[in-house]
């Protein structure tokens, strides 16, 4: 039995969440083509044979603008601790930029094998994918490089012996039908908050959070009561949306997807409330759970 640790580290949009949901074969982290999306350290787990590998979905590490900003790269340094190794993601569909550069340098001083992991690969010819290999390769003493496509699933075998040969334990953490820690009292708000992040417009996405307010499960229905919380009473406008459109719209998809994971009729009961300037009051950050990492 091989087992560990390994912590998925990049710059926000870099496709960690993306890869993560393929290596499990379950979506267990929320996606979105807008930057910020993964708030919280989620773990997914690998199981094959006698390997389990618990790998660590951390918030994208940019330059904070607030105190949540904050809060989100303090989770993502605080999962670099205990690991067996770190899996740095890059967008390989874009030229290295600032964002990295500041990733780079905020690990440099971790004690760990570094595997840089190139993505969305899908998006470039042959040629390219050796000029970006080029490009990086001596910014750091990279364990390893590989590059991979978790939309195509291309290379992600190999990704994953390369990270079996950096496990250090022994002990099955979790039981081999688990492919996440993550309650479902977390994982149901969230599923609410990409449908939000699906639906509207750039500036929303980046002031709400969502919350699980209440859950109840009868014989033949599962009730769902999710609080969104929003910063200012313009943003609460646009989420429910003229004569509740929007709201609806964000209801429906998220039911469906609810379903699915729960393979059971769901009702879901969406509430939206304003608490001006949460992300950047430390009270608010401790209720809505952003200090329990």
């Amino acid at each position: 039995m091989r087992s560990g640790f390994i912590s998925i580290i990049g710059r926000p949009n870099a496709g960690k969440s993306t890869l993560i949901n393929r290596i499990v074969g379950e979506k267990i982290a929320i996606t979105s083509d807008k930057p910020g999306t993964t708030r919280n350290l989620i773990q997914g787990i690998y199981n094959k044979d006698d390997v389990q590998i618990v790998f660590v979905d951390t918030p994208g590490i940019h330059k904070p603008q607030d105190r949540l900003g904050v809060k989100l790269n303090e989770q993502a340094y605080y999962s670099a601790n205990d690991v067996d190794a770190i899996m740095l993601v890059m967008d390989a569909s874009v030229e290295y930029g600032k964002g990295d550069k500041f990733v780079l340098d905020k690990i440099k001083g971790a004690d760990k094998p570094v595997v840089l992991v190139l993505s969305k690969i899908d998006k470039l010819s042959t040629e390219g994918l050796l000029k970006k290999i080029d490009e990086v390769k001596d910014l750091y003493s990279f364990s390893e490089i590989v590059p991979v496509s978790a939309k195509s699933n291309d290379n992600i075998d190999r990704l994953l012996q390369v990270l079996e040969s950096y496990l250090t334990d022994t002990v099955k953490y979790f039981p081999d039908g688990d492919v996440t820690s993550s309650p479902m009292e977390f994982r149901l708000p969230e599923i609410v908050r990409e449908k939000i992040l699906e639906l509207t417009e750039e500036e929303v996405p980046y002031s709400i959070t969502c919350l699980l307010s209440d859950i109840t499960e009868e014989e033949s229905i599962i009730n769902v009561y999710v609080d969104i919380i929003v910063d200012r009473d313009s943003l609460k406008k646009i989420i429910i949306g003229k004569n509740g459109d929007m709201l609806r719209n964000i209801g429906m998809c998220a039911r469906i997807d609810m379903e699915n994971i729960l393979g059971k009729q769901v009702y879901l009961e969406l509430y939206v409330k304003t608490l001006k300037k949460w992300r950047d009051k430390e009270k608010y950050l401790n209720e809505l759970g952003f200090n329990d990492f």
